[in-house]
């Protein structure tokens, strides 16, 4: 029930776009729409931390670091979360993993790389 499928990393050159995914392969949907999804990154020698979320309803929250750049998103009908990421830089260089959060209980992803660079 908990398992997160990532894909969409890569290699891209700076001021460039990536769209990641994240399908809930198992999870029913009554699970999953009221589910909050999230991504979350975590650089070389640095902590894991939260970059986007939306809740079941749509309301979404970003970090300051990607705020007007990244666009979070979700399709319940695909049990999937979507992160776009536009005018990519180096700093944005990163293991990005999903979660899904139902009160409390939280599932991981296995985690995309993303690197930019030129």
């Amino acid at each position: 029930q908990g398992q997160l499928q990532e894909s969409g990393g890569g290699l891209v050159q700076p001021g460039g776009s990536l769209r990641l995914s994240c399908v809930a392969s198992r999870a029913i949907t009554s699970v999953f729409n009221p589910s909050v999804m999230a991504w979350y990154r975590q650089a070389p020698g640095k902590e894991r931390d939260l970059v986007a979320s939306i809740t079941g309803g749509g309301r979404t929250d970003y970090a300051d670091s990607v705020k007007g750049r990244f666009t979070i998103s979700r399709d319940n009908s695909r049990k999937t979360a979507y992160l776009q990421m536009n005018d990519l830089t180096a700093e944005d260089t990163a293991i990005y993993y999903c979660q899904r959060n139902l009160s409390g209980r939280t599932f991981w992803g296995q985690g995309t790389q993303v690197t930019v660079s030129s």
